[in-house]
């Protein structure tokens, strides 16, 4: 339901079963938790270290490293399979070392930013995390606390909310708990709402959950988000046109000798393992290491800067934006005046 601004408070209470002087009982909420589920924004499954794995090798490239190491092995020339086994192993193990890192780093974050709320249980003020929260929990909104769900306001005294992050507008937002009638109000116009994420500046209040999770406005921003499928980097697309080309130029190779050689009269086997090894020299089996070490490299630079890079492909994106448009003051920065020495 999304037009709870426009509906009464004590109506509002009503449709969610709550009562402004008990809150919500520990049987009732231990049922909506049920239904509900928890007050999270569910983002996608985490990539287990096998598809972490699997990622690091999959390119063209380091399947036709992969493809010449195996043809060498059974040819008998192990020094060049093993030469290039080693490579393989080196993109691998610098690749999934970074992106394993940096995932378990992000779900350590994510676990740690969980906000505390003060909510009211059984005729009881408590404070718990905001994750327990659900719809129809009283809670008590003071400065500085991040909004944990999407609420209707109950009491303002002098409630002032930044909604930044959610609404792009960088000025605070008076928060009342009047009724507003009119339809179709964007979020910056809904005054007696406040939103899951955005910040309370100024001023205390009391509020109804009437959202928690992906149900609340910025959980649709995330489903939105997450539903976008990711696009290769500009890297990884050149690097993949060159594995093709590579791919058809060697097989090609091969079928040319092979030819000539059995034309000539030469044995197949001699001629075969001619034409990969061939193949093996011709192929940069170093240019997926260079390039795996490059962007390991700049990832560890950006980490010292405190940006954490979950995909190594990122760094070389990061590196071909020229512009950054802004429209609105705050949206990409804190929002916060500062004073350093």
């Amino acid at each position: 339901m999304s037009n709870w601004y426009q509906i009464d408070a004590q109506e509002v209470l009503q449709q969610l079963g709550s009562d402004l002087s008990l809150g919500l009982s520990t049987a009732e909420v231990s049922r909506r938790q049920q239904q509900h589920g928890y007050n999270e924004l569910i983002e996608q499954e985490l990539r287990s270290p096998w598809q972490i794995l699997w990622e690091q090798v999959n390119a063209t490239l380091v399947i036709i490293l992969i493809v010449a190491a195996i043809a060498s092995g059974v040819l008998g020339d192990y020094k060049d399979a093993l030469g290039i086994i080693a490579i393989v192993a080196l993109i691998a193990v610098l690749g999934f070392s970074q992106e394993y890192q940096a995932q378990k780093a992000i779900a350590t974050l994510k676990k740690l930013s969980l906000p505390n709320v003060k909510v009211l249980r059984n005729g009881r003020w408590k404070e718990i995390s905001a994750r327990e929260l659900v719809p129809g929990d009283i809670i008590q909104l003071d400065a500085e606390d991040i909004v944990p769900a999407d609420c209707r306001v109950l009491e303002s005294v002098g409630l002032r909310v930044q909604e930044t992050t959610l609404t792009g507008v960088s000025e605070l937002t008076d928060k009342q708990p009047q009724t507003l009638s009119q339809a179709g109000l964007p979020l910056s116009d809904r005054h007696n709402m406040v939103y899951m994420g955005t910040v309370v500046t100024y001023g205390q209040g009391q509020a109804v959950v009437t959202e928690t999770g992906m149900k609340t406005e910025i959980g649709r921003v995330a489903s939105m988000v997450q539903a976008v499928e990711a696009e290769p980097t500009p890297l990884q697309k050149r690097l993949d046109e060159l594995g093709r080309g590579l791919a058809i130029a060697s097989l090609g190779i091969v079928a040319v000798i092979l030819v000539l050689g059995m034309l000539r009269g030469e044995d197949w086997k001699i001629m075969l393992l001619t034409a990969i090894t061939l193949v093996v020299a011709a192929l940069p089996e170093g240019l997926p290491a260079v390039v795996t070490i490059a962007l390991a490299l700049g990832a560890r630079q950006m980490l010292k800067r405190q940006a954490l890079i979950r995909n190594l492909p990122t760094v070389e994106t990061l590196g071909s934006v020229t512009v950054i448009c802004s429209g609105k003051t705050g949206t990409l920065t804190e929002n916060r005046m500062t004073v350093t020495p």
